[in-house]
């Protein structure tokens, strides 16, 4: 059996098979270790990494800067601080868990590490790789225009009335949509044709191998108004002064928007089978950072429930069990959490092969 030390001074924590002994671990050790390190830089797709950042440098007393990239930067920044030997970048938080499993993990650019004192409490999905938060993708309607959700079976999107009304992201755009395409697939394509046949009262006939095709067909023929943004749909279904009935599938991040920007969104609770789904943010160490246990504390503080606390605010739902979402989120998606469909990374690298066949499927079917 290999050891090595994580943590440098008279108390070490033991490495094994790619974890640390939970018996071992010794958290003050790691706090010391990493205050004789180097400056910490953090990237994450939300400006919320600023917050968080400053939050951990304020309690450990170790320089830290968070800044906001997108996932696909932060990727291409990693592959080539890593390839030159010249790496700048000590963590990633990035919102594409298929890519980090497809691409940045076999390819030893990156290493997951979950932090053995909170392992039991963390969900056992989301432990290889660690996932640090899932941002739910839920259907949201006008408060000001419906009493209730107009919309209360998924299949709903794809009928006439809804007919070039139904806002969100392009899926050519956005691969969290593939993705949820093929995890729909993969996890609830049982439910999808359940829901096809309480909608309708008759089995689903269709010349597509899964239940999950023929509604991502039927979705994409219907003229969904695509956008590059959440806020662009969200400003669809919602702005002031919008009186065009839209429903939309945005991040519950954007709920804030109705007390900050007047918006008046509402979310589709109850609809069969899912009201939406989550994208996961996988945590990642680069491999070659100056600043290793830094690192390590890092994420042990993006664990808990201080140190997410800022993409809380947004209903990012951490995957410590331990950690709820405030009282006051805006969104409410706290009460319904068993209606997403959450990611399972254990498909991550079938997610990350077929988006180009979802992408091209999608350009097919597509009408406006």
């Amino acid at each position: 059996m290999k050891l090595r030390s994580i943590v440098t001074g008279t108390a070490l924590a033991l490495l094994v098979s790619g974890g640390v002994l939970a018996q071992d671990f010794d958290l003050e050790a790691l706090i010391e270790a990493a205050k004789s390190e180097p400056p910490l830089t953090i990237y994450d797709s939300t400006g919320k990494i600023v917050d968080m950042a400053e939050g951990f440098a304020a309690k450990y007393g170790i320089e830290a800067t968070g800044t906001k990239s997108k996932a696909t930067a932060q990727m291409e920044t990693i592959i080539r601080e890593v390839r030159s030997g010249n790496v700048q970048t000590d963590v990633s938080l990035i919102s594409d868990p298929a890519a980090v499993i497809g691409q940045l993990l076999p390819a030893g650019f990156v290493e997951s590490w979950v932090p053995p004192d909170l392992e039991a409490d963390i969900l056992p999905e989301a432990r290889d790789p660690l996932l640090v938060v899932s941002s739910p993708n839920i259907f949201t309607y006008n408060t000001n225009l419906f009493e209730t959700c107009p919309i209360s079976n998924i299949w709903q999107l794809t009928e006439p009335e809804w007919k070039g009304r139904v806002s969100m992201q392009d899926p050519l755009g956005k691969p969290s949509y593939t993705d949820w395409f093929n995890q729909m697939r993969s996890y609830a394509d049982d439910k999808i044709k359940a829901a096809y046949e309480a909608r309708y009262g008759k089995p689903l006939e269709s010349e597509f191998e899964s239940a999950t095709e023929a509604f991502v067909a039927a979705l994409a023929s219907n003229g969904p108004l695509l956008t590059d943004s959440d806020s662009s749909a969200a400003e669809a279904v919602a702005a002031p002064g919008q009186t065009e009935p839209f429903v939309g599938l945005v991040s519950a991040a954007k709920f804030r928007d109705n007390e900050g920007a007047g918006f008046t969104l509402g979310l589709c609770a109850g609809m069969d089978p899912i009201i939406g789904f989550s994208n996961a943010t996988v945590g990642v160490i680069v491999k070659g950072t100056n600043s290793p246990n830094a690192a390590r504390l890092f994420m042990h503080y993006a664990m808990t429930a201080e140190g997410i606390a800022p993409q809380a605010q947004d209903g990012k739902v951490s995957s410590n069990t331990t950690v709820g979402l405030p009282d006051d989120e805006p969104s409410g998606v706290g009460a319904h959490l068993d209606e997403v469909l959450h990611y399972n990374p254990a498909t991550g690298l079938d997610d990350w092969e077929t988006r180009q066949d979802w992408q091209d499927f999608w350009r097919i079917h597509y009408s406006r």
